[in-house]
């Protein structure tokens, strides 16, 4: 089998950064304009210079002649105030055009937003009035043209992964489907609808432990080579992920693995590990004492700082982790989700780490809002529908490089796994010579060109 079909969209080589490119010169042009018009008031200052005028007297025809020239030169139809003001001009187009552009773009995802709403504000309205008709309806056609198929033996699940945009639809429609409700609040979108379901879960608190690794005394795992060799590329971050992944379970503490990287030069980098949720709790059941469950999804589809994200700053600083030092998130899932939301946190303090790169594994992340500073991979697969549940495209942005691959395994675990869809997809990225990927990859080198790693496990607690 060979390597999948990679869509690339965002970072170096994605539209953000082809507008930033256009924006650049447009100022270029800005202080083309103002320079030749500088030269030119010392040009036309020239024309009057006493010497040049006094000069007139003895040989007319050449001064007559050099200030013809200088006249045709500053203001002649190539000269240089006819040059300064289409250098001005031209700034001001591209900024038009990127606006414009940035605009429409804007006003697309804004629209599919509203309309979202406004259906599932409709189809609340009709069933509480018990009026079902064609546009009440409407939200629900997709499913309900699979339903007819129902004889036939659908396989549901092949299905919504075949076509996951429906999670996009029936997500969306939540804030309006919510709204409707007599005496709930005005929910105007997706994470305004997940900070309202977070009123029934309770964060806690944190607390962080240091396992005893297979029978080690330290908390260091030596068991496996994901974790005692330096990772060198996409495939070894989703590795050791992976490994971590499948380490922790449901009924367990929450794990996470601090890699830490040294250099030759005995400079140091941290690479995180954040597994997905385990735990499917349900908002009647909202006293788990595992970080990794339910109720952190949903605080941090809503935006909010959980207590899984000051869990993982307690965990860098007790493996060591300076706040100058580079940091690295990698995660699955939820896993994701947080280190997106920490990465955003930094900008306020609210995760007091040098946080560069972030790279996540099947994450619905495109509401977050992470700092130019920080470069984000996400890997995605077009099969996977747990990306979906923001029901929002990711943004493309120079920092924000989103890597799509079709990976149909036949079930929503397996199409969302580390293991059997994200860990091979990351080792053919390896290969990749997109410029987005290539540029992420070059930016990385703190953390993919490390001499020794030592990777250290923590235990991530809730405490209510």
């Amino acid at each position: 089998m060979g390597d999948p079909e990679f869509q690339v969209s965002g970072g170096a080589g994605g539209t953000g950064a082809r507008y930033e490119d256009i924006g650049l010169l447009a100022r270029q042009s800005d202080d083309l304009a103002r320079d030749l018009a500088g030269i030119g008031v010392q040009g036309h200052g020239m024309l009057a210079d006493p010497d040049l005028v006094a000069s007139a007297v003895l040989h007319p025809d050449g001064f007559a002649r050099i200030e013809a020239g200088l006249l045709r030169a500053l203001d002649g139809p190539q000269g240089l105030t006819a040059l300064s003001v289409g250098f001005g001009q031209r700034a001001i187009a591209l900024r038009t055009v990127v606006a414009s552009y940035q605009a429409v773009d804007e006003e697309r995802a804004r629209t599919i937003e509203t309309l979202r709403w406004a259906l599932g504000y409709g189809l609340g309205t009709g069933i509480k009035a018990g009026v079902l008709g064609p546009v009440t309806l409407l939200p629900l056609a997709p499913l309900a043209a699979a339903g007819a198929l129902v004889a036939d033996d659908v396989d549901w699940e092949q299905m919504i992964t075949d076509h996951p945009g429906i999670v996009d639809t029936l997500v969306g429609l939540g804030p309006g489907l919510i709204s409707s409700v007599p005496g709930a609040p005005m929910v105007g979108d997706v994470p305004g609808a997940a900070d309202l379901l977070g009123e029934f879960y309770d964060d806690g608190t944190c607390s962080v432990t240091v396992p005893d690794v297979n029978g080690t005394g330290t908390n260091i795992d030596t068991s496996r080579d994901e974790m005692t060799t330096p990772p060198q590329g996409f495939g070894d971050l989703i590795a050791g992920l992976n490994y971590r992944n499948g380490e922790s379970g449901a009924g367990e503490p929450d794990q996470i693995d601090v890699r830490v990287i040294t250099h030759p030069d005995g400079s140091t980098a941290y690479v995180v590990d954040i597994p997905g949720t385990k735990e499917m709790n349900m908002p009647w059941d909202s006293d788990s004492p595992f970080l990794n469950d339910m109720g952190t999804n949903v605080h941090v589809l809503g935006g909010d700082t959980t207590s899984r994200q000051h869990a993982i700053a307690e965990a860098l600083r007790m493996a060591g982790a300076g706040t100058d030092d580079p940091v690295m998130l990698v995660g699955h899932s939820q896993g994701g989700m947080v280190a997106a939301q920490a990465a955003q946190d930094t900008a306020t303090g609210g995760f007091p780490f040098n946080v560069t790169h972030v790279v996540t594994a099947g994450s619905p992340i495109g509401n977050t809002e992470v700092p130019a500073g920080v470069q984000v991979l996400a890997l995605e697969n077009a099969r996977d529908i747990v990306p979906h549940l923001d029901a929002t495209d990711n943004p493309d942005r120079p920092h924000h490089t989103t890597v799509t691959f079709d990976d149909q395994n036949g079930s929503i675990g397996d199409n969302h796994g580390t293991g059997s869809a994200y860990l091979p997809a990351a080792h053919a990225l390896d290969r990749s010579t997109d410029p987005s990927v290539q540029a992420y990859r070059d930016s990385a080198g703190a953390f993919l060109n490390g001499e020794a790693v030592e990777s250290k496990v923590y235990e991530l607690h809730r405490v209510h």
